[in-house]
């Protein structure tokens, strides 16, 4: 009979007051440092960005129970701001759950939790349970409650979002942005955009910000994450590979190709400078000695036309007429710049009659005997220019078959036409 009575008791400690509140009225209560709490009126919010806060107060104290979703689960407090209990006394005096404890504090606090158990769409309630421990403002002081229960509390603000945000969908956002974030580096990549990727990084870091919000981060592992992520600035070994991979393309760099390869080695060894600091100097020097200039503008950089290789542009003169050539826009005095004929889409230089002098050091490109300064224009209109056609009048015999420079000194003036009609055979079909 004792054992019996003992576990009646036993019953009514525990689960008296729940049961009161499941099958009865709506409430909001707890144990208050032990001692039973009951709030005389309670009521929920919903704010613009979806937050619910459910309070309750005896007119002297006031518990706030805030969450980030207006959702059912488990809202652990005490280890992101979003997620919160706050405690009021009678003097106003702010207990929360964002508050950690003075050092002097020994134990450090178990996190709290709220756990919204049902929503009540229809009758726009909530119904759940709470414990926490909060501190003021100094850490020094603290005020429990443990077996707390809100019981239909009623929406009194606000508006139930049409589709709540959720723990499951900000987590799927972090998994998107943090594969943006790897593509701005992924192997495949020749170089890493700076600025790409530090736009994709702090993308992810606020995604990971918004996980922290709607999930909690109770062991630290999303924060760790993102202190990982720093500044979201391009690393120094970053910026080395950057370097390096920029110096090979430089290395493999055509006289077409040359111009835009070195500007580009120049750009990331300054961006490792800045980066990684001078170190021992090296990588300064040797962009102070990388030369990329192209004086003429006729895409062929200045190192490029020291022909003789004797580092001294001013005594190298292709064509003779005064004119060094890395001053000189037409090195082969052809009159056709340099620009137009040095080199093909690829960077290589053209040699079109294939003689072994390129075309923008031959004056007789098409190599028919004729200077190309003396062939304008496209005789037989078949798209392609006499200087560069080695028929020019199309009719199936090669120029240099058909008399049009006799003397040999490459003007046509004296190339012969077999028919008199005043048009030289080289022209004649």
């Amino acid at each position: 009979m004792k054992k019996t009575l003992l576990v009646i008791l036993t019953c009514l400690l525990v689960f008296g007051c729940g049961d009161e509140i499941q099958f009865n009225n709506p409430a909001f209560q707890g144990d208050r440092e032990n001692e039973l709490w009951r709030a005389e009126v309670f009521y929920a919010g919903i704010e613009a960005n979806g937050f619910l806060t459910i309070v309750g107060t005896n007119n002297i104290e006031t518990v706030e129970l805030k969450v980030p979703s207006a959702t059912e689960g488990t809202y652990i407090v005490g280890d992101v701001n979003t997620i919160e209990a706050v405690y009021r006394d009678a003097f106003d005096t702010r207990f929360s759950t964002n508050n950690r404890p003075d050092e002097s504090v020994s134990v450090y606090p178990e996190l709290g939790e709220i756990i919204i158990d049902e929503i009540d769409l229809v009758n726009a309630t909530f119904t759940g349970t709470y414990r926490f421990l909060a501190f003021d403002d100094s850490g020094l002081n603290s005020i429990g409650y443990t077996n707390g229960i809100f019981y239909k509390v009623p929406l009194e603000f606000g508006a139930f979002p049409a589709d709540p945000i959720t723990c499951d969908d900000v987590q799927a956002d972090v998994i998107a942005a943090r594969i943006a974030y790897e593509a701005t580096f992924a192997p495949e990549l020749d170089f890493i955009d700076p600025t790409a990727l530090a736009n994709a990084c702090n993308n992810y870091v606020a995604a990971l910000n918004t996980q922290r919000n709607y999930c909690g981060d109770v062991d630290g592992a999303i924060q760790a994450i993102i202190d990982s992520l720093g500044d979201c600035q391009i690393s120094c070994e970053q910026t080395i590979a950057n370097r390096l991979e920029a110096e090979s393309q430089f290395s493999g760099a055509t006289i077409g190709t040359y111009i835009a390869l070195c500007e580009q080695y120049r750009f990331y060894l300054l961006e490792e400078i800045n980066t990684c600091g001078p170190g021992d100097g090296s990588t300064q020097l040797i962009f102070n000695d990388l030369n990329c200039n192209d004086n003429d503008g006729d895409g062929i950089a200045n190192i490029l036309e020291d022909f003789n290789g004797d580092g001294n542009f001013g005594n190298d003169d292709s064509d003779g007429d005064g004119i060094v050539n890395y001053l000189d826009d037409d090195d082969d005095g052809d009159g056709v710049l340099t620009i137009d004929e040095g080199f093909d889409a690829n960077g290589d230089p053209i040699d079109t009659d294939g003689d072994g002098d390129v075309d923008y050091l031959d004056s007789d490109d098409d190599g028919d005997g004729i200077l190309s300064n003396f062939e304008t224009g496209d005789s037989d209109g078949d798209g392609i220019p006499d200087y560069l056609d080695n028929d020019d009048d199309g009719d199936g015999i090669l120029t240099i078959n058909e008399n049009a420079d006799p003397n040999g000194d490459g003007d046509p003036v004296d190339a012969v036409d077999t028919d008199g009609d005043g048009v030289p055979d080289y022209l004649d079909t």
